[in-house]
């Protein structure tokens, strides 16, 4: 069996510089405006606008590649994005930056569903967990390759943004002289999220939450390092430890997600989460502890949305998938994009570590919202099978007929006592059926496979 990573190199090789780049833009700007003595409010303006960039490019486009075709469709949003970065050395004002990360996360979100749109129609199932496992450890070893190399411009010059249009550039190449079968043009579908909430509301709920965490972190984090007086090139190592740690928990995750649920284990993270954020909030930066603090972090942040939409997964159709992917994405942007916002209004009024203090406050209450509707389901599920539909004997035996006015007598009889041997197959064939097992609900122990959805979208 060939490789997921020999058969689909151009579009991983596409994929780490395209979110190389993104990494490298996220931290730079945060970087930057703290130089810049830029009030904390600004700053989460800035990444949050990035996220709302997400929401608004999930609809433009589907539209924009049914109309021209996935290749087209990439290369039309990689040069908008690179126009994009490069316009932050073009012009200092704020207001203009804002407009420019708009556009930045508009024009990736295209990109990315051109991306895992290609990798999910040219993928079999055997190899479909496997194909985008690969596509989630080339995202994450690209951020950790956009956080080193802002350390080699601790200057915060023009250097940065041209390394970014640089690799924003090249991202084109590979895919547009691949060999593979271009995928069919995406349709787009109407979006009904309140189904997918009533399905599955444990596994949004930590999408919203988690995501408000993951926006904070990589947004905020820069800015809060820097606050402390850590050079670019620690700020950077700062960075990359979190992302590696975050990248080595998939797997070991995974695997603890077969053997109990996916809920608790959700829960769990909540509550070890809440309590780690509040000591990097309360302890003093350090060299070696405070790596070893931000690694725990992004061990137990950076695994809540593949956990939740695993969980969501499996609580809907094959048909419902892609209504449910738009939802979870939609969720994730709106709560990256409102996480920011809070976080920098409360670090500018109370404080850097504030950022902190805001995450623990989310874990905490991601915790208690859950375990709110932990209970509720489990009390309608109480509820509703406190009625029990009669199914006695008599429901699957001929005296049923004799006492229902709508049947003729002599039929009864002749049923009673010459059956013929095609019903008494039926009657076996019923109580074969009657084997039959309904799925669990989000409370129940949730057993199935592990997968890493590709829907994560942190920049």
């Amino acid at each position: 069996m060939v490789s997921p990573m020999r058969t689909f190199t151009s579009l991983y090789s596409t994929t780490f510089l395209m979110v190389l780049a993104a990494g490298l833009l996220t931290t730079y700007l945060g970087l930057r405006l703290t130089v810049m003595a830029v009030p904390q409010l600004w700053i989460g303006a800035m990444m949050s606008a990035y996220y709302v960039g997400l929401v608004a490019g999930s609809k433009l486009g589907h539209k924009l590649i049914a109309q021209v075709g996935h290749i087209r469709a990439f290369v039309a949003c990689a040069g908008i994005v690179t126009a994009s970065a490069l316009g932050h050395a073009l012009i200092d004002d704020l207001s203009v930056w804002l407009v420019l990360r708009l556009f930045v996360g508009m024009g990736m979100m295209c990109q990315y569903m051109v991306l895992e749109s290609w990798l999910n129609e040219q993928s079999d199932d055997s190899q479909r967990g496997t194909v985008f496992a690969s596509y989630m450890i080339v995202s994450y070893l690209g951020l950790m390759a956009g956080q080193g190399a802002i350390s080699l411009y601790p200057e915060l010059g023009i250097e940065p943004l041209l390394l970014i249009a640089i690799c924003f550039s090249l991202c084109i190449v590979p895919i547009s002289i691949t060999r593979r079968i271009h995928p069919a043009p995406l349709t787009p579908a109407p979006l009904n999220m309140l189904l997918y909430w009533r399905k599955a509301p444990q596994a949004l709920t930590t999408v919203a939450l988690g995501s408000m965490i993951v926006g904070c972190f990589y947004g905020l984090a820069p800015a809060y390092a820097s606050s402390h007086g850590i050079a670019p090139e620690e700020v950077a190592l700062y960075m990359s430890c979190t992302i590696l740690a975050g990248l080595l928990a998939q797997w070991p995750m995974g695997k603890l997600s077969d053997v109990m649920p996916r809920s608790r284990l959700i829960r769990i993270n909540c509550a070890l989460l809440g309590i780690l954020v509040f000591f990097i909030a309360m302890l003093p930066y350090n060299e070696i502890y405070s790596l070893a603090l931000t690694g725990l972090f992004g061990i137990l942040a950076f695994t809540f949305y593949p956990l939740a939409t695993a969980l969501a997964n499996s609580r809907v159709t094959q048909e419902e998938r892609v209504g449910l992917s738009a939802t979870i994405l939609v969720t994730f942007g709106l709560g990256a994009s409102v996480g920011p916002l809070i976080a920098s209004s409360l670090m500018q009024a109370l404080g850097d570590a504030m950022l902190y203090v805001f995450m623990g406050v989310c874990a905490f209450g991601l915790l208690i919202a859950l375990h709110f509707i932990n209970s509720r389901q489990k009390s309608e599920r109480q509820v509703s099978g406190d009625y029990v539909m009669g199914g006695g004997d008599l429901v699957l035996s001929p005296y049923a007929a004799a006492i229902d006015p709508r049947v003729d007598m002599e039929s009864v009889q002749d049923q009673m006592i010459n059956p013929h041997e095609e019903d008494i197959n039926a009657f076996e064939f019923d109580d074969e059926l009657s084997d039959y097992e309904p799925i669990e609900d989000d409370f129940i122990d949730d057993q199935s496979e592990y997968d890493i959805e590709p829907n994560s979208k942190e920049a």
